[in-house]
């Protein structure tokens, strides 16, 4: 992996950047804006500017014989992910990557009702967001075939660490579900989500699919309360799903209507990835090392 191309150098590309630079790769990132360009440069990644949302093919993407990160996350509304597209019309024949590792979400499995979810069972996403998401795994996988480009699909969890615990809605007093409402949930540290996807571009092949979390499944509930205790901060009140209807956000509700536990063992075994944070205790400690961030007004 001398050569990186990150397509949707977010936190979780830009972790993947340090990494990667640290172990003497060279890494180019898609850039949206001068800004964004400016600053992966001052990273040390060189950046390519184009948009995924434009309509033509974005040309000067340094694909060829590199180990691309696609992580940029599918546009908001419809069942399509428009921005895959737009990227496999700009690698021109004769310039196909070596690899490409997709970033996917654990909602394609739908609502499993508390189920173990291994990468035999069968997909059925249930929100709009999950649909875009098995397009883009389908229509890279396939694209991946016809070019001769090992496609590696993460099934990803929620990722929390440093700058991602919900803090905010906590010191708002947001509620949570009575601990009997609550659904599971998975999640996966930061941290160890990068030292995932090296593992998978490294050791995956073509067409696996891996499963990515802490395998320590938890409600929603258990998680909300236990960021406020490690934060020092009030528990939130709880509520009934009667209440919970009438007050919370759609995208919450979409959340808690969902519950599955995410078997790693594939993950764990085939990638050979020994994680730095397999409970949520440890990870939470070490989200919080540096004291809560300042509270914004």
């Amino acid at each position: 992996m001398n050569k990186i191309l990150i397509i949707g150098c977010g936190d979780i590309g830009r972790r993947v950047a340090k990494l990667a630079i640290e172990g003497g790769g060279t890494v180019t990132a898609l850039a949206r804006s001068e800004k964004s360009a400016k600053r992966l440069e001052a990273e040390g990644v060189a950046a390519v500017r184009g948009d995924l949302d434009g309509m033509e093919p974005i040309g000067g993407l340094p694909t060829k014989g590199a180990t691309v990160f696609y992580f940029a996350p599918p546009p908001g509304g419809g069942m399509l992910d428009t921005r895959v597209r737009v990227f496999c019309a700009s690698v021109e024949p004769g310039e196909e990557p070596a690899k490409l590792v997709y970033i996917s979400t654990s909602g394609v499995y739908g609502d499993c009702g508390g189920a173990t979810v291994t990468e035999e069972t069968p997909v059925n996403p249930q929100t709009a967001r999950a649909r875009r998401r098995l397009d883009a795994e389908t229509l890279l996988a396939g694209w991946g075939k016809g070019r001769g480009i090992p496609v590696v699909i993460l099934r990803v969890t929620g990722i929390y660490g440093p700058g991602r615990l919900p803090l905010a809605r906590i010191r708002e007093g947001h509620p949570v579900l009575r601990p009997e409402d609550a659904s599971y949930t998975n999640r996966i540290h930061a941290d160890d989500l990068v030292r995932v996807c090296l593992a998978a571009a490294e050791k995956g092949e073509d067409g696996e699919i891996f499963n990515v979390s802490d395998g320590q499944a938890g409600t929603m509930t258990e998680y909300f309360e236990a960021v406020a205790d490690a934060a020092g901060l009030p528990r939130p009140p709880r509520i009934g799903l009667d209440e919970a209807r009438k007050v919370m956000t759609p995208l919450m509700l979409s959340y808690i209507a969902e519950s599955r536990r995410m078997d790693n063992a594939r993950m764990l075994e085939k990638l050979g990835v020994q994680l730095l944070y397999p409970t949520l205790e440890a990870g939470l400690r070490a989200s919080l090392e540096g004291g809560l961030p300042p509270l914004r007004r």
